[in-house]
């Protein structure tokens, strides 16, 4: 499961006033945060896929395996999704003019 991302008002202001005071160090934000999101991407297929183990060999229960199955898919669609807007950020900044 992917953790959620909680921001305050507070919080965003002080990274806006960080960002013009030119201290922001959000790159490792990012980065850990971009991290954190495929972490649990990973560990939500790998549960998907003991539960489906369990489920085939008659000791797991139907309605964990498919909640498991449909978080995995959930989390697959949101990472496919993230990097066709990534792909098509790029082919944006490709075709400005200089």
């Amino acid at each position: 499961m992917v953790a959620p991302i909680a921001m305050s008002p507070a919080g965003a202001a002080g990274a806006y006033a960080r960002v013009q005071a030119g201290t922001a160090s959000d790159a490792s934000g990012f980065s850990s945060t971009l991290s954190r999101a495929l972490q649990g991407m990973v560990d939500a297929g790998k549960q998907a896929e003991s539960q489906s183990v369990g489920a085939i060999s008659g000791t797991g229960n139907l309605t964990d395996t498919v909640t498991a199955v449909a978080r995995a898919e959930l989390s697959l669609q949101t990472a496919v999704a993230l990097r066709d807007r990534v792909v098509q950020a790029y082919q944006e900044i490709m075709r400005m003019p200089i």
